[in-house]
């Protein structure tokens, strides 16, 4: 909004300057990161910040793509990611319709149990042994299924699912739809700028996550790509001299390996984002109306 009189116009160019230099604290260590990817040894030990590099090399990203082993993960990643959301939405949003319904019996009793979730975790060992007397050690699962629902964003969705018209729902039951027919022809289709936003939510918590994989996949094969880059950042730290056995291999910064590394995690995730980001702000606030 527009201000006509000179203190309304002093008040927007203020706001605009703190944008853009809040904005700007935020694009310049982006920056930094991709540049320093492409910057040699001395370079990141003699400047301490730089947008272009003086000389570019593409050592860390050849380090990092030195074989297969990174376009596999890739598509490990892809599929959990993918797979993995598929997996929260179905349950998070089946659970949160059921929830916001009155008439459910126990639902006071099940909301609770939600509620206590939030405040407190079986731990690490025990969900181990859960996971492993079901037999999903090494299995694809093992990481889909113990995050499959989310407290914090169940009860958003249901706080969204409650602000739906009664008299819609009582329409569609008059016309001949069970309780999925309306969850699937009323409610989600009025949904989604909420299932666009916790899609992103649970697609980047997915595509982050490397500790329940570090955890329950043992099989090299099988990693997504954040464990087997914190192997490459590890592998880079601690590995030998390389040049002793080849006088022509120059061995990458371990700084800008592992730059280059957050820049192949991140990009992904970041082409993803704008195609969502018009349902971001509004979903998250469609939930959030009511307690």
């Amino acid at each position: 909004m527009r201000h006509n009189t000179l203190g309304g116009k002093i008040f927007d160019c203020a706001n605009y300057v703190f944008l853009a230099v809040v904005a700007l604290g935020m694009l310049l260590p982006i920056l930094y990161i991709i540049s320093g990817s492409f910057a040699t040894e001395v370079e990141l030990s003699s400047r301490s910040f730089f947008i272009i590099p003086k000389t570019f090399t593409l050592n860390a990203y050849e380090y990092v793509f030195k074989d297969n082993a990174l376009p596999r993960s890739l598509l490990v990643s892809v599929f959990i990611t993918v797979a993995g959301t598929l997996v929260n939405l179905f349950f998070t949003f089946t659970m949160a319709y059921s929830l916001s319904r009155r008439q459910m019996v126990g639902r006071n009793f099940f909301m609770n149990m939600v509620v206590f979730s939030m405040l407190f975790s079986g731990g690490i060992i025990p969900t181990f042994l859960v996971v492993k007397s079901l037999g999903l050690i090494d299995s694809y699962l093992s990481v889909m299924l113990p995050t499959a629902i989310s407290a914090f964003n169940l009860i958003v969705i249901k706080s969204f699912f409650q602000e739906i018209p009664g008299e819609l729902l009582e329409s569609a039951r008059i016309d001949g739809c069970t309780d999925l027919g309306v969850l699937w022809r009323i409610v989600l289709p009025l949904s989604k700028p909420v299932i666009a936003t916790f899609a992103l939510f649970y697609a980047v918590g997915h595509w982050n996550d490397f500790f329940n994989a570090l955890i329950y996949i043992n099989d090299a094969k099988k990693w997504p790509m954040q464990v087997l880059l914190r192997q490459l950042i590890l592998l880079a730290s601690g590995s030998l001299d390389m040049s002793t056995m080849d006088p022509t291999y120059v061995k990458p910064p371990d700084q800008s390996i592992k730059m280059a590394v957050i820049v192949v995690g991140t990009l992904p995730i970041l082409l993803v984002y704008p195609f969502l980001q018009k349902h971001f702000a509004k979903g998250v606030l469609m939930g959030a109306v009511k307690g």
